[in-house]
């Protein structure tokens, strides 16, 4: 039992024995810096059962507490603020118990519970990735290690968007206009080539409803008439027959498609426990809703559309097959969520890390899985976040003005070396050694300064102030890191058990932040917020640096308090890169 616990438990009891009352529960909430105590119970709430003063109160529990719990040494009551000061020994004997837990605050998965399956990245094969796919695969792989931390079994997975009109349009332009290149040929990665030609085909495409207009057809018109949009649909419903040249062609650029982006998850340190394909999983989708029809989840249009009439459920009605007999999204989602069932029996949820602008379209496909009675549907989950923005503006991927995944992560190792070059911290490295630190700052500056802010927020991206040694950011806490690696070099860590002993106040803070660890793992998981993560090692690493310039380490008065503060500084260390290993960060031993 940990020591709220304890205290819930005492403080019910105090209430009772003193007022004859019992309290469902107990509010507790950290001391503030300026009142003496380690945790604060607000009385406030109590006023609904107990009838009188809360000053008068708090001093009656608080009494009660230092005369029958052994941790409890003192406590004084600000209005209806009840703060408690806990023993040092307390606090040393918890220090004991997690020193050598390399993997504190971490839960393994118990075996037989159902685990979570985690979708993220799910491109379109018909460009590269860019800076919003960045936040995408960054938040949903932290996600996953988070989940997996907390006790989870979990299961990494991406759907790749392999078909479908906006592929045809990337296929037809470079059949048109390509010339048989190819990446060799080029140079140039594949997904890059291939997302060039789908920015070739918006360009002829607004060039023929120009023309179209200009020859006296309205903008809407000219928008369905063109004849390149008309040529992509036709080679859509050709691929949907398997017609074999669409066929050879699609599978021979999606092929560079992946090599490329394989290349790029590399660089950004994120990976797949499976892949999905939207080709496989659509035919899957269309079989469900034929069954769907038949149980009368769907009914179908005079045009041969079928739709799912939600407008009793408050939403409105949805389109789940085209007249066409093609495939929509919404058909691709459905056979993609009953694959992975049935490939994964033990999934008993499914988290899909996907923008905003998405959020009606997941609440549609939830409620559809449901009405077509899968209780797995309970446990899906949309983990929505806002779009990123750079200060130029908004990134279209049509008109080629992206910031593209892997020019990112190169900019920012570079920028990271200028600042390290600026500041001379790497005397004594190699030229090799200087590049892997460069890329580990570089890369840790991006992914905390992404997933430092609430997923849900919208993010302006600016990689310079990403960038700074100084303040809340992933280069400072890794900076601390090797700090602490520093002193530690020069030290002997012993294992043996601290005996009793009066804390330094700074002692005793970082202590008290070294537990909240575990309970911020847990809700990071529950509510799927890297966020908390990061700023949780940000304050971590705040209070050592505070405790480093207040006491001495290795110079403290007798062996008993270096021990202490050796082993503290390592503790602290470990918990740094266990934090940023569940960000996907990487933490350097000298920097």
């Amino acid at each position: 039992m940990n020591l709220q616990e304890t205290l819930s438990n005492q403080v019910k009891q105090a209430v009772l024995s003193s007022y004859k009352v019992e309290l469902d529960t107990v509010e507790f909430q950290a001391t503030r810096k300026e009142f003496a105590g380690d945790i604060t119970v607000v009385v406030f709430p109590m006023l609904r059962v107990v009838k009188g003063n809360p000053v008068q109160i708090g001093e009656t529990i608080g009494n009660y507490l230092v005369d029958n719990v052994s941790n409890v040494k003192a406590f004084n009551v600000v209005k209806g603020f009840l703060n408690i000061e806990i023993s040092d020994s307390y606090f040393i004997d918890f220090f004991n118990e997690i020193k050598q837990e390399s993997a504190y605050g971490l839960v393994a998965p118990t075996a037989g519970d159902k685990a979570v399956m985690v979708e993220y990245s799910s491109p379109n094969t018909n460009k590269p990735l860019h800076l919003g796919h960045v936040r995408n695969n960054l938040l949903g792989y932290s996600v996953a290690e988070i989940l997996k931390a907390s006790g989870k079994k979990v299961y990494k997975t991406q759907i790749i968007n392999d078909r479908g009109i906006h592929i045809c349009k990337s296929m037809l332009a470079w059949q048109k206009f390509g010339e048989g290149e190819t990446p060799e040929s080029t140079g140039l990665k594949g997904d890059k080539l291939v997302g060039n030609y789908y920015v070739k085909f918006d360009q002829e495409y607004k060039k023929e409803i120009q023309d179209l207009i200009t020859k006296g057809s309205s903008e809407e018109e000219a928008k369905k008439n063109a004849p390149i949009l008309l040529e992509a649909q036709n080679m859509l419903l050709k691929w949907e027959a398997g017609d074999e040249e669409v066929v050879k062609l699609w599978k021979e650029m999606n092929s560079w498609v992946y090599d490329g982006f394989n290349v790029t998850y590399k660089n950004l340190g994120v990976d797949f426990d499976t892949l999905y394909y939207e080709s496989n999983t659509y035919l899957l989708g269309k079989e469900f809703v034929e069954q769907g029809l038949k149980s009368g989840v769907f009914v179908k249009e005079e045009d041969g559309s079928v739709w799912c009439d939600l407008t009793e459920d408050g939403l409105d009605k949805k389109i789940v097959q085209r007249s066409d007999g093609t495939a929509v999204y919404m058909t691709q989602d459905i056979g993609t969520a009953i694959q992975r069932i049935k490939d994964f029996p033990d999934v008993g949820g499914m988290v899909y890390t996907v923008g905003n602008e998405q959020d009606y379209h997941f609440k549609v496909l939830f409620l559809i899985l449901k009405k077509l009675g899968f209780d797995w549907a309970k446990n899906l989950y949309h983990l929505s976040y806002g779009m990123v923005d750079l200060p130029s503006g908004k990134m279209k991927s049509r008109e080629g003005t992206v910031v593209d995944a892997d020019d990112l992560v190169e900019e920012m190792a570079k920028t990271a070396g200028e600042i390290s070059e600026e500041l001379g911290k790497l005397d004594g490295y190699s030229d090799e050694e200087k590049q892997e630190l460069y890329k580990t700052i570089g890369l840790g500056a991006l992914k905390y300064h992404i997933l430092k802010v609430d997923p849900k927020k919208r993010i302006l991206f600016d990689p310079k102030e990403s960038i700074d040694f100084q303040g809340n950011t992933g280069p400072f806490i890794q900076y601390t890191y090797a700090r602490i690696q520093s002193i530690l070099r020069k030290a002997e860590i012993e294992n043996s058990d601290l005996k009793s002993t009066d804390l330094h106040p700074k002692e005793k803070e970082l202590i008290k932040q070294l537990q909240l660890f575990p309970e911020v793992v847990q809700n990071a998981a529950e509510q799927h917020s890297p966020a908390l993560i990061a700023n949780y090692t940000y304050d971590l690493v705040k209070e050592f640096n505070s405790f480093y310039q207040n006491v001495s380490i290795l110079g403290a008065d007798n062996d008993v308090e270096k021990q202490l503060r050796v082993q503290l500084s390592n503790t602290v260390a470990n918990t740094i890169k266990n934090a940023f290993s569940l960000l996907g960060i990487q933490v350097p031993e000298r920097m």
